[in-house]
């Protein structure tokens, strides 16, 4: 049994499920991530990327080589293949939803961890630290280039992430934030999110998160203090 068991249904050996509601609580419960795009009854709700992640490491292990993009939203209640995959040295896959349309690329390579407390470990520090994206990291870098998302719609995007792990000699990590970067072009922004792994203090691995912002334009205090107290006081109604 998994903590991530409440968060999706098994429809075989290969598919799952993840409902609206499902997808929502993982947002919260686990990542601590409210944005309204994982609520239950949004027009626009989207199966959050670290459940997608979460559910990864999983079925496959941790290793200490892996990478992770998403290509298309998934809504509510779709159904999603994670294929069998022969071992080899490197492995590359896409995971389909019902149509045969990948919706995340997976790669990952070199040694292999099945330890559930280890595994959960990972995906409690990534989906915690990702869930703290905004106000607290993507707020400062934004304000420091001069540009903000639009305050009505604001669309921010989970492009890729990827980590290398020094080894797999743990049972519990830390994840810290460890640089920012944003690189503007024109209304459009990657802003890329870098952090490493600890354990006992040490620096066992590094990553790398990336995020894609669309519809940029000048920065305005105001404008964007009151979208961060807005979503603090959602966060606050809702916990």
């Amino acid at each position: 049994m998994s903590f991530l068991d409440p968060y999706h249904s098994s429809i075989s050996a290969n598919q799952i499920q993840v409902s609206a509601d499902q997808g929502s609580q993982f947002a919260k419960q686990v990542a601590g991530d409210y944005n309204p795009i994982h609520d239950p009854d949004s027009s626009r709700f989207c199966v959050p990327g670290d459940l997608l992640f979460a559910l990864t490491l999983q079925k496959y292990g941790i290793h200490t080589s892996m990478g992770f993009q998403f290509l298309e939203l998934v809504a509510g209640d779709a159904i999603l293949n994670f294929p069998e995959v022969e071992p080899s040295d490197e492995v590359s896959f896409a995971v389909e939803n019902e149509r045969a349309k990948p919706v995340m690329a997976v790669q990952y390579q070199g040694d292999a961890g099945h330890q559930q407390a280890q595994i959960e470990s990972v995906i409690r520090e990534y989906v915690a630290f990702s869930g703290r994206n905004f106000p607290h990291i993507l707020l400062p870098l934004i304000k420091q280039h001069d540009v903000m998302v639009n305050p009505k719609r604001p669309l921010v995007i989970y492009e890729r992430m990827s980590f290398e792990l020094d080894h797999l000699d743990f049972d519990h990590v830390e994840l810290e934030l460890s640089g920012t970067e944003l690189e503007v072009t024109g209304k459009r922004g990657r802003a890329i999110l870098e952090f490493v792994f600890k354990h006992q203090g040490a620096e066992i691995g590094t990553g790398s998160k990336v995020l894609v912002l669309s519809g940029l334009r000048p920065y305005e205090e105001a404008v964007m203090n009151q979208v961060r107290d807005d979503y603090l006081a959602r966060v606050n109604a809702e916990q």
